[in-house]
C-alpha cells in the first residue's frame, strides 16, 4: 500500500477591506457624534428644574406678539429661547426693538444664530448660551417666558428683583403664581398672560421679595 502524506494547509486571516475600516470608522463617528448632541438635549433632565425643549407654536407666537407694539423700543429677552424662533418674530414684528434669547442648549443657539441670519434679523437678535438663573435681566423691558410649573415661583421673584420696575413680562403655558396679569388671551395649551410690573401693587411687590 501507498501511504498519502496529507499536509495540513494554515489559512491566514482574512485582512479587513479598506472600505470595510472606513465604514466602522465612519459609522463609530456617526455614534460619537449622536451622543454628544444628544447629550445636551437630555442633560437639562438632571437638573433640579427641568426646562425642556418644546418649540413653540404658531398660535403661541401669534398671542405673543399681540401684546408687543410694532413700535415697541428697546430690549427683549426670551428666556429658554430654544430654535429661537420668538426671538426672529419679535424682531421681524418690531424693527426697533433688539430681541435676546437665552439657552443653555449649544446646538439650539447656534441653530437660532443661522436662523435669524436667514430672515435678516442678525444684527437686531442676539443668542447667549447661558443658565438662565446666573443671566442677568436687569436691562430688558420686554422678558417672554415659556417655562414649566415647578420653575414660576423662582422665576417670580428673579423679575422682581431684577427687572425694571416698568417692565412688561409675557407668560406663556403657565401664570406667575402670585403676580396678576393685566390681560390674558385664553386659547387653551397656547394660553398668554401679560404682566406690567410698574402697575403690580408695592406691597405685592415687597412679599414676594421677602
Amino acid at each position: 500500500m501507498e501511504l498519502l502524506n496529507e499536509s495540513v494547509v494554515q489559512k491566514k486571516p482574512a485582512r479587513m477591506s479598506t472600505g470595510a475600516k472606513l465604514l466602522i470608522a465612519a459609522t463609530g463617528g456617526v455614534g460619537v457624534g449622536l451622543s454628544i448632541v444628544c447629550a445636551s438635549f437630555v442633560a437639562p433632565a438632571f437638573r433640579r428644574i427641568c426646562l425642556p425643549y418644546v418649540p413653540a407654536t404658531t398660535e403661541q407666537i401669534s398671542n405673543v406678539l399681540t401684546f408687543l407694539p410694532k413700535t415697541a423700543r428697546g430690549r427683549l429677552l426670551d428666556i429658554g429661547s430654544g430654535d429661537g424662533r420668538i426671538v426672529v418674530s419679535a424682531a421681524q414684528h418690531a424693527n426697533a426693538l433688539q430681541t435676546d434669547g437665552v439657552e443653555l442648549n449649544p446646538w439650539l443657539v447656534y441653530y437660532s444664530r443661522l436662523s435669524a441670519l436667514r430672515q435678516g434679523v442678525r444684527k437686531q437678535t442676539r443668542f447667549f448660551r447661558r443658565d438662565l438663573w446666573k443671566f442677568s435681566i436687569k436691562d430688558y423691558n420686554y422678558v417672554v417666558i415659556f417655562g414649566v410649573e415647578q420653575m414660576m415661583k423662582d422665576l417670580e421673584h428673579k423679575l422682581i428683583s431684577e427687572c425694571q420696575h416698568n417692565a412688561k413680562v409675557i407668560a406663556c403655558r403657565f401664570p406667575m403664581p402670585h403676580l396678576q396679569p393685566e390681560r390674558t388671551i385664553e386659547d387653551g395649551v397656547n394660553t398668554v398672560w401679560f404682566y406690567d410690573l410698574s402697575k403690580q401693587g408695592r406691597q405685592n411687590k415687597c412679599n414676594l421679595q421677602c
